[in-house]
């Protein structure tokens, strides 16, 4: 039975059970399984070698989420090729495609943890009551080592992204 943590998250004023650890930093990251938007399964390993921010959104269709996800994607250019950044929520794949296309990200890959709550599940950001993600960022060295984590409270409020950034920078 997943590890449950009452009153971890703040959703929309209603205190939220997140299922799953609590992740922190010098913890090897927990492998996964998510799906990318042409309904491909993306594992953690496919992006081994480099650095990774995952940025952990409940619903791309909300305001800030969809501002978290496009600042990420705006920072992804000036990175360089040894960061990736993956923007993760329980959307379905097609919303996904059709949010990014939308909105014109094309820097940030999105994937959803809709089919069995893989990631939610493995880093602790899995809201029971709503089958949703919380609102989180963790950096993922090339030797898949946590090196950030940021759990952000409160799904109304933005995570520190200067923090993540810096840490995906001095990251190797």
């Amino acid at each position: 039975m997943p590890q449950e943590r009452a009153n971890a998250f703040d959703f929309a004023g209603t205190s939220v059970t997140l299922i799953g650890p609590e992740q922190k930093p010098g913890n090897k990251a927990p492998d996964f399984t998510v799906i990318a938007n042409d309904r491909s399964p993306v594992t953690l390993a496919d992006s081994k070698g480099k650095v990774r921010i995952i940025s952990v959104v409940p619903s791309l269709d909300t305001g800030v989420c969809d501002a978290q996800t496009r600042r990420f994607n705006e920072e992804a250019a000036k990175l360089g090729e040894h960061i990736v950044i993956l923007t993760i929520s329980a959307d379905l794949p097609f919303a996904q495609k059709r949010w990014c296309g939308a909105v014109g990200v094309d820097q940030v890959q999105t994937l959803s943890d809709h089919r069995a709550m893989s990631f939610g599940d493995s880093y602790g950001t899995h809201i029971k009551e709503e089958r949703l993600e919380s609102r989180a960022v963790f950096v993922v060295d090339s030797n898949d080592v946590i090196q950030y984590v940021e759990y952000v409270p409160s799904a109304g409020q933005h995570p520190n992204y200067e923090s993540a950034l810096e840490a995906a920078k001095k990251a190797k």
